[in-house]
């Protein structure tokens, strides 16, 4: 279907069969006898966006802040972050962590409806806020009641907060405290198109049309981190073997719905005669991409891809791989 840039052969013929279109796409299996990488249209340490799958980070960085003593599960938005007393201050981090904040997926505003928009129809980037202006969204935000409801808003004020426990920027505190204990060498959190690195895969709309790059210091813990698929295989090593920082986020701490559980940010369902498989997704404009994980086996899986047409399917199908 297309060439192979680099990588396991077998995967990539798998990659190929799994992910049928012709845009840039990448992936990993990982299992206790190491990883296997696959790429095509792209290098090994091109890097994609990972759209939501920044949620999961945003979650290990949460736990990480927990076990350091620096906040707690009742601290609130408003002991971090410059709010006032506005409702969102009183929202605490555990709710925003398991998506239970009452906070809506996206401000109200006009500008976040235009944004939407012109998304679709442009291919521009919706986002863009710096967090002095995400913080003025909040101000003006009242939550509903709390139930499971998926919050991009949530988790761009909850990353934005234990960095600032942390007295850092929610760029640095990924550096410092997954990237580099990792050894995440294609993985950053670009605030504006200019810090998009060289190695950038360009993302495309399902038709082919070419997208924005999604960045934003907003942005940043919901939806704005960028990684190759051999930084997300040693993520996923990590995340297997416990030696990740904020591992804890994993452990499912409340219900999310019929069969789901949810951890910090981290999704666990019931598969394969009640197997529990813990994952996270991703879109952004441009991109696609999936991260699960049979903890119980230690094997994971990733799939990134460089347009809207959705993996979720070719992620389990390659997971579901490395039990046969």
């Amino acid at each position: 279907m297309s060439d192979v840039t680099s990588g396991d052969t077998g995967l990539s013929a798998r990659l190929d069969e799994l992910v049928r279109h012709s845009a840039p796409a990448a992936a990993a299996l990982v299992t206790p006898a190491g990883s296997t990488l696959a790429s095509r249209g792209a290098g090994l340490t091109s890097d994609f966006e990972i759209g939501s799958i920044s949620k999961g980070v945003t979650g290990l960085l949460y736990c990480d802040a927990l076990s350091r003593g620096e906040v707690t599960s009742n601290s609130t938005l408003g002991d971090l972050l410059p709010l006032g007393d506005c409702a969102a201050a009183h929202v605490t981090l555990a709710s925003l962590s398991v998506h239970r904040s009452g906070l809506p997926r996206l401000p109200r505003s006009a500008h976040a409806i235009r944004g939407t928009v012109e998304v679709w129809r442009r291919g521009t980037n919706p986002y863009g806020e710096d967090l002095e202006a995400l913080l003025a969204q909040a101000r003006e935000v009242e939550p509903g009641p709390p139930r499971a409801r998926y919050s991009n808003l949530g988790f761009e004020l909850l990353g934005h907060a234990v960095a600032s426990a942390a007295g850092t920027s929610y760029a640095d505190l990924v550096r410092d405290r997954i990237v580099a204990p990792l050894d995440l060498r294609n993985t950053y959190v670009p605030a504006d198109p200019s810090q998009v690195g060289p190695d950038a895969v360009a993302g495309s709309s399902s038709t082919g049309h070419l997208r924005q790059p999604w960045t934003g210091e907003a942005l940043g813990p919901a939806g704005g981190i960028r990684s190759s698929i051999a930084d997300m295989a040693r993520l996923t090593a990590a995340l297997l073997d416990g030696s990740a920082p904020g591992i804890d986020a994993l452990t499912p701490t409340s219900h999310y719905g019929p069969r789901v559980d949810i951890g910090a940010a981290w999704i666990t369902v019931e598969m394969w005669k009640g197997r529990p498989i813990t994952w996270h997704n991703g879109g952004t404009g441009g991109f696609r991409s999936w991260i699960g994980l049979d903890r119980a086996a230690g094997t994971g899986a990733v799939v990134l891809s460089a347009t809207t047409a959705s993996v979720d399917r070719a992620g389990f199908a390659l997971l579901a791989d490395s039990k046969s």
